[in-house]
């Protein structure tokens, strides 16, 4: 029998509806000859829920706390799961990331995973059961304490159990149909996408594209696992993300786009700083800095300082979680850098064109910012890197931009409009 691993998201499994429904879509994948092993997230907002919870109790609760916390949602789901499963007559047993074996480093509430030893899960398929993983979760190698996969973590959770059990496919099921040519709540023509490269995805996943997310792509390249997004509401056929073009069927063919998609991001800051001392050292030791707190910068910008002579400005994007903690940071190396002002600015949303004919199609950058000037949008920051054009907006401009960027590039679909079936877009 071939092995696939599902992952349901929190809008598959909102209420007990929902979980049921689920639960029979498992049982088919089973009576159709499949072993199956499935990820599940918290049910609906739990996860929000429970952050709101910690933040009225601590406005900065404890990592290991925190993480114990968190994974509450995912428990709860799992168990539940198991129990419409059996109501249908299949045999289901739940089991919480450090069950299933999944091993991560020590950083609370973002930890990476570094091993998956399923030996509990390979006996429960052995002995004909489905087997429920509670998503988002694992434990530490070192301290053994239960760890968070940070937002998103789920679906890595789901890839990293499929590479481990050799599964022919990791299936992500979620409440659109697919990957599209960008989010459907924002650009209600977008296209969905039948197949698209690992490369592709990955750029998408990490300029803001919600569907998958980055370390999921990231983690399946690597281990050359398919993926096959589809939507938990419907029985259409969804969208392929692998590392090599599919076979065609028949006398279909599967095109790979010049324009993969547009993505954006508002969950962005921009730190700056100002008056720093124009010397490489000194800028290594700021980067450094932040990379020691744990922190990923993206769209650097150094230029010199249009105030204070052999002076740079300098700044970059962060997540807005992390704006405080980079704060820290940059104020602990102030004497070694000098700097003159430290500010961010949590306003503005990043904006991001996707695909090879960016690297191999002249003309497309004049385009892009064309589309966005068009419609009278700010545009703060231009960069590329390869496969993608970014820009930093406003964030009250993003939904515009997207949609005019989207147009001026031919994404549109002819009739019809793209359907998110729960409102979340996951």
């Amino acid at each position: 029998m071939s092995l696939v691993v599902q992952k349901y998201g929190g809008s598959s499994v909102a209420d007990a509806e929902g979980i049921k429904r689920v639960a029979k879509r498992i049982v088919d994948a089973k009576k159709n000859g499949h072993q199956v092993v499935v990820v599940v997230s918290a049910m609906g907002d739990t996860t929000d829920e429970l952050i709101d919870l910690a933040e009225q109790v601590s406005p900065m609760p404890a990592g290991r706390e925190f993480d114990m916390l968190l994974t509450a949602g995912e428990r709860i789901a799992m168990a539940l799961l198991a129990m419409a499963i059996k109501n249908l007559g299949h045999e289901a047993q739940s089991f919480t990331g450090s069950q299933a074996g999944v091993i991560t480093d020590s950083v609370h509430n973002k930890a990476r995973i570094i091993d998956v030893t399923p030996g509990r899960i390979r006996t429960a398929l052995d002995e004909g059961n489905i087997a429920i993983v509670a998503g988002f979760q694992g434990v530490s190698a070192d301290s053994k304490d239960i760890t968070t996969l940070g937002r998103g973590g789920s679906d890595t959770t789901a890839v990293a159990l499929a590479a481990a059990l050799d599964a022919e496919v990791c299936e992500i099921y979620t409440d659109v149909d697919g990957v599209f040519t960008a989010d459907p709540r924002v650009v209600k023509k977008a296209k969905k996408i039948d197949w698209i490269s690992s490369e592709d995805m990955l750029e998408l996943a990490a300029s803001g594209s919600k569907v998958l997310l980055h370390r999921c792509v990231e983690y399946a390249r690597r281990y050359n696992i398919p993926i096959h997004v589809r939507s938990s509401f419907s029985g259409l056929p969804g969208t392929w993300v692998s590392n090599e073009k599919p076979e065609p069927q028949g006398d279909q063919q599967v095109e790979h786009a010049i324009i993969a998609g547009v993505a954006h991001d508002v969950s962005t800051a921009q730190v700056t700083i100002r008056g720093v001392h124009d010397k490489p050292q000194v800028t290594a030791r700021l980067f450094r800095a932040l990379a020691d707190a744990q922190l990923n910068v993206d769209m650097v910008d150094v230029k010199a300082s249009p105030v204070w002579p052999d002076q740079a400005d300098i700044s970059f994007l962060i997540p807005r979680s992390e704006v405080h903690q980079a704060l820290r940071a940059v104020e602990g190396v102030r004497p070694g850098i000098g700097y003159s002002w430290l500010g961010y600015n949590t306003e503005i949303a990043k904006l991001s064109l996707v695909g090879m004919g960016v690297r191999t199609t002249p003309g497309i950058a004049a385009t892009f910012v064309e589309a966005l000037s068009a419609e009278g949008v700010d545009v703060h920051l231009v960069a590329s890197s390869g496969i993608n054009i970014e820009a930093v907006v406003p964030e009250h401009q993003v939904d515009t931009a997207v949609r005019a960027v989207h147009t001026f590039f031919g994404l549109d679909r002819s009739a019809g409009e793209a359907k998110v079936y729960a409102g979340t877009g996951r």
